[in-house]
């Protein structure tokens, strides 16, 4: 009985420390998973003004997926770009939480940095990325700048 009584408090003890560290390091999944998304916009803009070319932002619930016009001037991508490690996706969410992009559909950098919500650039759109539980990425369309 005393070896029951024994085991049943440190079960206690270990649940009452391990649990706050588990739980901490789960909401550090959802920072880490806006800064990729934060990290995939912020390339894609440096690689439309570097390669003066359209770049296609994707963002899914999971993944940001990028593209670029083979060509310039483009109202479309048609090339696939791999992202840091050969995968077809920029930024991956194993957790796949939820996320809102606002105005909904690709965002499309063009060469001059800017974010419209179409290929050809006609108009310029101020965006908005919401993930669950972290704070809004805010896109300036004019400026292409992501904060």
């Amino acid at each position: 009985m005393v070896e029951l009584i024994a085991v049943l408090l440190l079960v206690g003890v270990l649940a009452v420390v391990a649990l706050p560290r588990l739980d901490g390091s789960l909401g550090l999944r959802g920072t880490a998973w806006r800064d990729q998304v934060q990290a995939g916009l912020l390339q894609a803009r440096s690689l439309a003004t570097g390669h003066r070319r359209l770049v296609c932002v994707t963002v899914t619930i999971g993944a940001v997926r990028l593209a670029m016009a083979s060509a310039n001037p483009a109202s479309s991508c048609n090339t696939t770009l791999p992202g840091p490690d050969g995968d077809a996706r920029w930024a991956v969410d194993p957790q796949s939480l939820a996320v809102t992009v606002s105005p909904a559909g690709t965002l499309f950098v063009q060469p001059d940095g800017r974010i419209t919500s179409d290929g050809a650039g006609l108009t310029a759109v101020n965006a908005s990325v919401a993930i669950a539980g972290e704070t809004t990425l805010q896109i300036t369309g004019e400026t292409g700048h992501v904060r």
